[in-house]
């Protein structure tokens, strides 16, 4: 074969030539540039690249899709786009008398990054159309592909006709039709037009897709990238569904199109049966908002908009929410017996530089329980509570900065309660932390510090019963209860009131070495500093655990210690065992102020391995141990040279001398009933095992040191296969008088999902309150999911606050979604409370 190249001359000169030769020019190959309007582009013009997703057929098109693969060809050369167009072909003929150019045979056309491949190809200069026949293929340079019987347009793009149309794109969309219409140079009409974002079946072609849309006409306005259908009906597996006159969608290459969302209907029973009709309005490229009103059978209108903007260095946005209640007897008794009710949230995040970022979440309700009744933020998705129970939404401003051994973060904070005790709930003024890790060796070792801020101030005290009868008789619950009532061994303070304001700093030095024996010592030094002013109100009861009224302290807290490990390696054919004896000495004087002074951040304390050779185990600033101590402890490692690991560590704690800080009883008892209130301390022990990847076991204990009772029991174990994958974890802990927990406690909590098949999942969860003998709470869902379609359904059991006065109640939810890629999702659910 041979490439002819025509000097860029015109057909007229090309036909002088021709003539003076007195023949009629036929070439095998040929390479033509000619001074008109590039031909490949008249056919670019019908369908512009990126302007609709499309796919699929043959001149049945509008009974739905099939699959016809044509046969390879090969590829049309890439050359660079240097305004030539590029024509291979079996045969190119030049009728001069007719002005007419014909490619025969295999034909493949390039052009500015797209080929057009048919078994025949007409230009006639007179009319200016391109004429194009039998097994149409069209590739653009964004990888679409049309395919066509017979293409017929104009050379200025504006108007033409394409048979039995079938176009797949790059993001494997697929459209069909009988014949489309291209008019005005915009407006693009496909006659008995299909519609699908689905492959087509591997096994069988021809079988419909999951789903289509089909229309007697579609429209497609390429200046509004809008796809209008008319006639339409939306079928699954080529079963009819739905059917409507009309609707329009932004064509499939739109990112954000002003419009109607899909609806979403919802059931409560508050408001009754509701539906959201979201509008979205793209304002500009870098902010938007949408209107989504939720019209209710019970309450009338409940408005809710939303703006969002992202700048240069961030974003934020803002939501807010309003209804006038028709109903208010539905909320009879509660908060929400009220009129008028809504709320607004905001949030956002914005970079100062690589390591700097500042940000905002504010929330402003008419009532705590609005959120709860609409089922509006964190309570619009019923998973969010499952496991833990929203309490308090969080309104706050923050700085943070990460450096490669450094970190910076203030905040102030503002919890707005759900439960209705907002007076009980404490504002933080800030909060601050900063760390820092010097990256030079400071005598041979490593030296870093830490610093703590904490301001907050709160209305009202917040007592906890801890026996039978305080419970019982809510003394320490009622605001009218007797002071006397309000006393150590019947309630814990959880928080007191008044302001309360501390500053910790703290730093640290340690050096490893390692002798001649391989034994590793590594001593420390520590100080730890904190000031303190509390300014706590005059209220019933609190006299009894801390004194009212002004008082500031000082207290230092300076730490030496040495912590020795001794490692034997021990190596077989199939893995090596580590065992590590390790003991820690920690000399320092007895906590001052010990259980005198408010503690708010240091009330939880979980006695295990995971903190047997802490230096201090408590979990907060407002607590610091004190008196000599010694933790010892064994640790084996093994690992498999088949891969796997099992990893075990058993130790104990020793009170050495002086005060033991958990022996102290303290506002909160923190301490008491944690097996380290004694001079010996519970065993503390744990195994981790991970055979591969797909098991992975843990159990952690604590036992008495002197009956070996378990005192607290955790067993967890995890699998992960191809088709399902489980986790289970089992609870038994002893009762905790002190703290509250009259009874021993024992659960069972475990989740689930199996893929029953190639797309169908269906998952669960559960917690089983041993001691009770009662599922108390479960969640189980199935769900669909391909490349093209979305179906998914759950029933979800949680607790939320009914009123002020009542502890939490179980409720049910459920949640419905369904989405159509590139064309539609939406989801509904609803549900109650008060089930028992």
């Amino acid at each position: 074969m041979a490439l002819v190249a025509v000097p860029q001359k015109g057909f007229a000169a090309a036909r002088r030539d021709a003539a003076a030769r007195g023949d009629r020019l036929r070439a095998s190959v040929a390479l033509v540039s000619v001074a008109v309007r590039p031909v490949l582009a008249l056919v670019l013009g019908l369908f512009v690249a990126g302007t609709i997703d499309l796919a699929t057929t043959t001149p049945a098109a509008a009974q739905g899709f099939t699959y016809n693969p044509q046969p390879p060809r090969p590829a049309p050369p890439r050359v660079a786009n240097d305004g030539q167009m590029l024509v291979q072909a079996v045969e190119v003929d030049y009728d001069y008398n007719n002005s007419r150019v014909s490619a025969v045979g295999n034909v493949q056309m390039y052009y500015n990054g797209t080929s057009v491949e048919a078994d025949k190809v007409i230009y006639d200069q007179k009319t200016k159309r391109l004429h194009a026949e039998g097994n149409i293929r069209m590739t653009d340079a964004e990888g679409k592909i049309t395919y066509a019987n017979a293409m017929d347009l104009s050379d200025d793009y504006r108007d033409g006709f394409v048979d039995s149309l079938r176009v797949d794109t790059a993001d494997a969309t697929r459209m069909a039709a009988t014949r489309s219409d291209r008019s005005g140079g915009n407006y693009t009409v496909f006659e008995n037009g299909v519609y699908t974002a689905c492959a087509p079946c591997k096994d069988d072609p021809k079988k419909p897709p999951l789903w289509q849309v089909k229309g007697a006409r579609i429209i497609h306005d390429q200046k509004e990238k809008m796809l209008y259908f008319e006639t339409a009906q939306l079928e699954f597996f080529g079963v009819p569904m739905a059917y409507l006159p009309y609707f329009s969608t932004p064509d499939p290459t739109v990112k954000r199109k002003t419009g109607f969302l899909m609806p979403s209907p919802s059931e409560s029973s508050v408001y009754g049966y509701g539906v959201e009709v979201p509008f979205y309005w793209a304002i500009a490229p870098d902010y938007d908002a949408t209107f989504s009103p939720r019209i209710t059978s019970r309450q009338g209108v409940l408005l809710q908009g939303e703006f969002r903007q992202r700048l240069e260095n961030g974003s934020y946005q803002v939501r807010a929410y309003g209804i006038d209640q028709l109903d208010r007897g539905a909320f009879t008794g509660q908060v929400g017996d009220r009129d008028l009710r809504g709320g607004i949230d905001t949030k956002g995040q914005f970079a100062l530089n690589d390591k700097w970022v500042w940000g905002w979440e504010g929330v402003l309700l008419s009532d705590y329980m609005f959120m709860s009744d609409y089922r509006l933020a964190q309570y619009r998705d019923p998973f969010s509570s499952f496991l833990n129970l929203p309490t308090e939404a969080v309104s706050q401003l923050y700085l943070t900065g990460v450096g490669n051994r450094s970190f910076f973060d203030v905040r102030t904070i503002y919890y707005l309660s759900f439960s209705g005790n907002q007076q009980t709930v404490p504002v933080i003024h800030p909060v601050m932390d900063y760390s820092n890790v010097i990256n030079s060796p400071i005598l041979g070792g490593e030296f870093s510090y830490k610093t703590n801020f904490t301001s907050l101030t709160r209305e009202q005290a917040v007592f906890d019963p801890i026996t039978t009868l305080a419970n019982t008789n809510s003394l320490c619950l009622t605001a009218s209860a007797d002071p006397m009532a309000r006393i150590p061994t019947q309630c814990l303070l959880r928080g007191v009131p008044g302001t309360y304001t501390r500053f910790s700093g703290e730093a640290q030095w340690r050096r490893s070495f390692t002798d001649s024996a391989g034994e590793i010592w590594t001593p420390f030094a520590i100080v730890r500093a904190d000031a303190i002013d509390s300014e706590i109100t005059n209220q019933p009861g609190v006299n009894n655990f801390l004194p009212s009224g002004s008082t500031q302290a000082l207290r230092v807290m300076p730490t030496v210690g040495l912590e020795y490990r001794y490692p034997f390696i021990n190596v077989q054919p199939w893995g090596s065992t580590t065992i590590e004896p390790i003991a820690q000495v920690i000399i320092r004087p007895n906590e001052t102020y010990a259980g005198k002074l408010p503690n708010e951040d240091a009330q939880s304390l979980v006695f295990d391995t995971s903190n047997l050779f802490s230096v201090d185990k408590f979990s907060g600033y407002d607590r610091v141990e004190g008196g000599g101590r010694a933790n010892v402890g064994v640790q084996a490692t093994t690992q498999f040279d088949r891969g796997g690991a099992v990893k075990v560590l058993f130790g104990q704690s020793y009170q050495l001398f002086g005060l033991n800080s958990f022996a102290v009883q303290d506002m909160t008892n923190t301490g008491l009933d944690s097996g380290l209130q004694k001079p010996r301390s519970d065993y503390v022990a744990s195994v981790n095992y991970s055979p591969n990847r797909t098991y992975t076991f843990s159990v952690r204990s604590r036992m008495d040191e002197q009956t070996l009772n378990v005192q607290r029991f955790e067993a967890e174990a995890r699998a992960n296969f191809d088709r399902w994958s489980v986790s289970m974890t089992y609870g038994n802990y002893a009762a905790q008088p002190d703290l509250g927990y009259l009874t021993r406690r024992e659960g069972i909590l475990g989740s689930g999902s199996v893929k029953v098949a190639n797309n169908w999942v269906v998952t669960g969860a559960a917690r089983w309150d041993l001691a009770a003998n009662k599922i108390n709470q479960y969640v189980v869902g199935a769900g669909y999911v391909d490349d093209c379609f979305v179906l998914a359904a759950n029933y979800v059991t949680s607790y939320s606050y009914a009123t002020v006065t009542t502890p939490p109640v179980l409720g049910h939810a459920y949640m419905l979604q369904i989405g159509l890629r590139t064309l539609a999702n939406t989801s509904g659910g609803g549900g109650g409370a008060g089930i028992q």
